[in-house]
């Protein structure tokens, strides 16, 4: 099967018009490529005994450099933090790092960066991440003392007002608010399929101890993401503190299966469902998790719920093409991060201990294998996008000549 066939089986089955979207920026760029096809990465992966030999950790799964992002909590402070937990599952710790590096090696050019560059910043990921793992405390990275492309968005998201942030996403109907739909971020739903969402969360709202703040005003389709591009994914604008500018803005998103789930089968414990999966392991990995996350059922299906998060609230790297002085500052803090999430999971249902996870970051054993790994698989991505570009061109090119035989 190629890479073009498997692309499209795996994704058989979502909402046609996204999946156009997805299909359209996945061959447009190969960072967004791989973003967008985790699957294939854990379907190829041949690490050998090194990397596979390594202390069972709680992964994200799905780690790579737009995988990090600041967020409210659910103390209403800020934080910045691994934010992505789809594909979690429980897995080599080594798997989450390849990942990460491979991302940055696909990147590279995009970022302004030689090769030499990449296994520079590769090399300040890892001596940070196995520095923090030899410490053996997970922190967290502190708002007040933050520095560089962090610091400054931790800033944004602890100042911003949520005024500000309603009047970018919604508009005012007298003294009520309604969500904006722009065409791009936010999709108009149907007339039966809002009325049922909403209903949904009347209900939802009614079972919470503080169900005013969840009581519904309006919801949408909800475009984001690249690998989810397809799923049932929703924007739900509730009452909140009751006046229109104390309202809250929610994310709903459709759980998927994790693809490291599929290949670790045998390793993993069992859940009541995908959201759970998902929500259980982001609340024990993060510092401190999203406000409101939660796994529901909505329409016979399970769903994630938590405050929205704006795109904005992600790194733009690109706006620091070729700095390797902050790029470099900012591998260091991905590193830890990734570590500080090991260490909390550690000795949960399956995972090692966090004695174990500290020898093997001792170990010299493993580093010089994984750079080999990543450095050898990276082509593939490469090799693989332009495949997939070149049959979506083609299949472009005939879906536009067949449009015109029509007229």
């Amino acid at each position: 099967m190629d890479i073009a066939q498997r692309i499209f089986r795996y994704n058989a089955g979502r909402d046609p018009a996204l999946l156009e979207l997805k299909y359209a920026r996945i061959a447009a760029d190969p960072f967004a490529f791989l973003r967008g096809t985790c699957h294939l990465f854990y379907a190829d992966w041949h690490g050998g005994r090194a990397l596979d030999a390594a202390p069972n950790a709680w992964i994200c799964g799905d780690l790579h450099l737009e995988n990090f992002g600041s967020y409210k909590g659910d103390n209403r402070l800020a934080y910045f933090d691994l934010n992505d937990f789809d594909e979690a599952a429980l897995a080599p710790c080594t798997w989450e790092i390849a990942r990460f590096l491979v991302s940055l090696h696909v990147a590279a050019r995009s970022l302004g960066l030689h090769l030499r560059e990449a296994r520079a910043l590769s090399r300040r990921f890892l001596d940070a991440y196995v520095a923090a793992l030899v410490d053996g405390k997970p922190r967290w990275i502190e708002r007040s003392i933050a520095t560089g492309m962090i610091g400054a968005l931790l800033a944004q998201v602890e100042q911003r007002r949520r005024k500000d942030f309603l009047n970018r996403h919604t508009e005012r109907d007298g003294k009520r608010r309604r969500l904006l739909i722009d065409g791009k971020h936010l999709l108009r739903l149907d007339k039966d399929e809002r009325e049922a969402l909403l209903a949904w969360c009347r209900r939802y709202a009614r079972r919470q101890s503080d169900g005013g703040v969840f009581e519904p005003l309006d919801a949408a389709r909800r475009v984001a993401g690249t690998g989810s591009l397809g799923l049932a994914r929703y924007a739900l604008l509730v009452r909140g503190g009751g006046r229109p500018n104390g309202n809250y803005l929610l994310d709903l998103k459709l759980a998927g299966t994790s693809s490291v789930a599929r290949r670790l089968a045998k390793r993993q414990p069992s859940w009541a469902n995908e959201a759970a999966r998902i929500v259980d392991v982001q609340w024990r990995a993060q510092a401190i998790a999203p406000a409101f996350i939660s796994a529901v059922n909505y329409a016979g299906r399970e769903f994630v719920l938590k405050e929205l998060q704006p795109v904005q609230d992600r790194l733009d790297l690109a706006a620091v093409h070729g700095n390797t002085a902050v790029l470099g500052a900012t591998m260091q803090m991905m590193g830890k991060l990734v570590a500080w999430s090991a260490l909390r999971t550690s000795g949960r249902r399956g995972a090692a201990n966090a004695d174990d996870l500290i020898a093997f970051a001792q170990l010299s054993t493993w580093t010089k294998p994984l750079i080999e790994y990543v450095e050898d698989y990276t082509p593939r991505v490469i090799a693989d996008w332009r495949a997939f570009r070149a049959a979506w061109q083609a299949r472009e090119t005939t879906s536009v000549h067949m449009r015109g035989k029509k007229k």
